[in-house]
């Protein structure tokens, strides 16, 4: 049987809406069997499809998979017999289903409607119509009272945090994590006018923050390259550097290019490393569209020959579990080995960048994880193989930091609980680690 997710249909050819339904069910379903990034796997499945359709399909598609532990564990509940394992994609439909009943602002017979439409397109799951429909108007009956109370992540995330951080923080930021993230930009230059002109607020950190925004390209500053998106906890790495005119700065891992664009404007002269050919076009693209300028280098950061530099910044690949709300399947594609071998890659991150820095100069390590092992466990590990270096700790209030995101090290450590908001849509912040460290 041909595989749908391989070639989109025509929309044109689909009941209203059921086109970027089918796609969310198919992202949903390649990101579990095959771990790909959400909106790689969307840009693939949504071609042909208009912008409101695409941006549907991507709301179900995050949506789910943001709510798939709880909406997991509720299918459990419905389904005494469960799911055979020939029929996996039902399970998916279903779970689509639901997602759009509980926590989409959706008709509830469109998110029906549609679903059993997709379960009846093929032969190994149109049996399964009639269970559900019957599952599906359930939940329309019962609502939210009847979703289990279970965490949204895998169970091995939320103990992790529950040790690192406490009960009532894991509790927590199990939570914060299960809301979608506002959106965040990043101004070349005077914050205050742009937050102003796009009508959204400026965050102590000088980001700007905005809800329901909508197109993102299509918003006043973009083609004039006046900002870019970049989250507040993930802009404050680079802050900590106090980049200015006369610096020489290593950005290593750099690809796609916000630090690298922070660095830059603050009139640095950045040297800008990534491994990745493609991921360096997309920061070529980033910093000709904001006219800003840099050194690209194709290269391994943990071989590479250069300097030596004023300061270094290494925002090290990593689970990504602090961005959790922004790209929600990484809760389902990661795993603990995966900690484990990003922990050993970042450790000859920091080993080899710690040469690069001339004396006197500066060192920042930063990961978006919630994870220990890939922080602050990661930096005492150094400081013990490197005596030459020291903390540099970072204050209260520097950078607009607060003092709550700041440990007893002098390390950063922003939670999704961070920036706090009577309106919920304005809360939060990623989960991000961040220390500064000085070359003796």
């Amino acid at each position: 049987m041909k595989d749908t997710r391989q070639t989109p249909r025509s929309a044109s050819l689909d009941a209203p809406g059921l086109a970027p339904r089918r796609a969310a069910a198919d992202a949903v379903e390649a990101i579990l069997e095959s771990g790909h990034p959400l909106e790689e796997t969307l840009e693939r499945l949504t071609r042909g499809l208009d912008d409101r359709d695409r941006a549907l399909a991507r709301m179900i598609a995050a949506t789910t998979l943001r709510r798939l532990g709880s909406l997991r564990a509720l299918l459990r509940t419905l389904l005494e017999r469960g799911i055979p394992e020939k029929a996996r994609r039902v399970e998916v439909l279903m779970l689509v289903g639901a997602a759009q009943i509980l926590f989409m602002d959706v008709p509830d017979h469109a998110a029906v409607g549609t679903t059993v439409t997709l379960v009846g397109e093929q032969a190994s799951t149109a049996g399964f119509k009639g269970l559900a429909n019957a599952v599906l108007r359930r939940i329309t009956r019962e609502g939210k009272a009847v979703l289990p109370d279970v965490a949204d992540q895998p169970e091995w995330m939320v103990e992790g945090w529950t040790a690192a951080y406490g009960p009532a923080a894991g509790t927590a930021i199990s939570h914060a994590l299960a809301a979608e993230a506002p959106l965040d930009l990043t101004a070349r230059q005077h914050p205050e006018m742009l937050a102003e002109k796009l009508g959204g607020r400026l965050l102590p950190t000088g980001s700007i923050r905005l809800v329901e925004a909508g197109n993102v390209t299509a918003l006043p500053g973009f083609d004039e390259g006046e900002w870019w998106v970049q989250d507040a906890a993930a802009a404050l790495p680079a802050l900590l550097l106090h980049p200015a005119a006369g610096m020489v700065i290593a950005d290593l891992c750099a690809a796609p290019g916000g630090k690298t664009a922070q660095l830059a404007a603050a009139g640095a002269r950045v040297v800008a490393v990534d491994r990745s050919a493609p991921r360096l076009r997309r920061l070529k693209a980033n910093l000709a569209r904001l006219n800003l300028s840099a050194d690209i280098i194709e290269a391994d950061a943990t071989r590479l020959q250069a300097g030596p530099f004023d300061a270094v910044l290494i925002d090290a690949p990593c689970s990504a579990t602090g961005t959790i709300r922004r790209h929600p399947e990484v809760a389902w594609t990661k795993a603990p080995a995966d900690i484990a071998s990003l922990a050993a890659l970042q450790a000859r991150l920091l080993s080899h960048a710690a040469d690069l820095v001339k004396p006197g100069g500066v060192m920042v390590y930063s990961t978006c994880s919630l994870e220990p092992e890939e922080g602050e466990r990661q930096v005492a590990a150094f400081l013990e193989r490197r005596p030459d270096f020291v903390r540099d700790p970072v204050t209260s209030g520097e950078c607009g930091i607060a003092a709550e995101w700041i440990n007893t090290q002098g390390e950063v450590r922003t939670l999704p609980t961070h920036l706090p908001d009577e309106d919920p849509r304005y809360a939060g912040l990623d989960g991000f680690f961040a220390a500064r460290l000085r070359k003796g």
